[in-house]
């Protein structure tokens, strides 16, 4: 058991689920759905008291004495549970409004009904501290980010932008999705004069990041969305799986790191125009299965193109931007990208001075594979790296993963190292399937 928290965690419960009407028939609300034997808030509550929070408040409307009659005061389950009921709907941040004198901190913990997960609590709560901004959202990719809200980030993690998942959207796009999980200052009640009807994004959101007061945090595990049918029961089989928990950053996590040219892409050279980005065929199924398994997808690339003057790191980011909406258009998702802009060998033409040094993070050095490890508690032994260079293969050794060389690409042929993979495959998703089922004959021989 954690430390008690002061915080107080507040539930949004009062929606009409119009969505899932398939399964409540209009008779409980959405979020008193059995899910694998108890109520969908049951499972967020316990969650959260695991962690030490013990103060909630739940938002009801629409049948919500279901949840008043079920959940009582909460000392059932160890937790203290008040109520504010919305009288008529006042979107999803007007019954904010009401926690003026209810909240012991000076921020609170802000959940939508809809959402499960599975999360290191600490970890998000830290990452608020050290940014101090006035509200933080929880972050992630997931595998339909054409019907989520996106967000834009900086490099110092400020959400910039907020893009509506109805809202037309053209280009390519950052998978980065808004999970309904925000830490917000107390200030942001502080302001409301009045209870009315206010939406969460519009008009507490917006205003904030002009402040430069909103941040994002990312992370791999487990949040989703159960809004749909569909979504509810594919929720359903991944607890019972153990996914939840096996990707829930207090465990030791296991990742399959991707070089991306030859590999995700065709090779085409030194890709430094989104226009000569296209993905290999059988990619987007490739990394779906690594969605599926548990494993981490995290891209680990060398870019050249920028210390030779061929693009900027905006225009790589641009590429990867591409790649990432490319790969939601097929339900797949990459858990992370990080790349090398240097390029060790001086006198080219439009050459830029500073990226011309050498660096531990270009491949086959180990930097790279070292900051996603100490990122997202990554156990490098039982983890992977797929290329189709021999430069891969050599950072897989370097960094104590197992290696797949694929067929695609160059296929080996670079020539640059004097090494062996641990696997070939023809393609990636050939190349998944392996890693896969040698860490299946590794656990059952555990």
């Amino acid at each position: 058991m954690k430390n008690e928290k002061k915080d107080t965690v507040v539930i949004q419960a009062g929606g009409l689920g119009s969505r899932m009407r398939e399964l409540t028939k209009d008779e409980i609300p959405k979020p008193m759905l059995c899910f694998n034997g108890k109520p969908v808030l049951q499972w967020q509550i316990e969650n959260l008291a695991g962690y030490g929070f013990r103060e909630f408040v739940i938002i009801i409307g629409h049948l919500g004495k279901k949840i008043q009659d079920y959940f009582e005061d909460g000392r059932r389950l160890g937790v203290h549970i008040s109520y504010i009921q919305e009288e008529e709907p006042l979107g999803s941040a007007g019954a904010l409004y009401f926690l003026k004198e209810m909240l012991l901190a000076d921020r609170f913990l802000l959940i939508f009904g809809d959402v499960m997960f599975e999360l290191d609590w600490n970890r998000m709560f830290a990452f608020h501290e050290k940014h101090q901004g006035k509200a933080t959202l929880l972050v992630h990719p997931n595998n339909h980010p054409f019907d989520s809200d996106l967000l834009t980030m900086n490099e110092s993690c400020q959400v910039t932008g907020l893009s509506p998942k109805n809202q037309a959207r053209n280009g390519w796009h950052d998978n980065c999705v808004n999970a309904g999980i925000y830490i917000l200052s107390k200030s942001v009640t502080e302001q409301m004069t009045a209870p009315q009807r206010m939406d969460l994004e519009k008009d507490v959101l917006t205003p904030l990041m002009k402040e430069q007061e909103v941040y994002g945090y990312r992370t791999p595990e487990y949040v989703r969305d159960i809004g749909t049918p569909e979504r509810f029961w594919r929720a359903v089989s991944e607890q019972k799986s153990g996914l939840w928990k096996r990707k829930c950053l207090t465990q030791k996590q296991r990742c399959i790191f991707l070089d991306r040219d030859g590999t995700i892409n065709k090779f085409r050279g030194l890709i430094h125009d989104a226009e000569d980005f296209e993905l290999e065929e059988l990619a987007g199924q490739a990394v779906k299965r690594i969605n599926e398994s548990g494993f981490l997808a995290v891209v680990v690339t060398n870019q050249p193109v920028v210390a030779r003057g061929m693009c900027s790191i905006e225009e790589v980011d641009q590429i990867h931007r591409k790649m990432q909406t490319l790969l939601g258009q097929q339900g797949a998702y990459l858990d992370d990208i990080v790349f090398c802009p240097h390029h060790p060998d001086q006198g080219y033409p439009e050459e830029i001075p500073e990226y011309k040094i050498s660096c531990k993070c270009r491949k086959p050095g180990t930097e790279m594979i070292e900051r996603m490890a100490a990122k997202y508690h990554i156990d490098l032994s039982e983890s992977y790296i797929i290329g189709d260079s021999t430069v891969d293969i050599q950072t897989g050794l370097n960094a104590g993963v197992k290696t797949v060389l694929t067929e695609t690409g160059q296929a080996g042929r670079d020539g640059k190292y004097a090494v062996r993979p641990d696997y070939r495959a023809s393609d990636l998703l050939q190349a998944v399937e392996q890693v896969l089922q040698d860490a299946e004959s590794t656990k059952e021989a555990i």
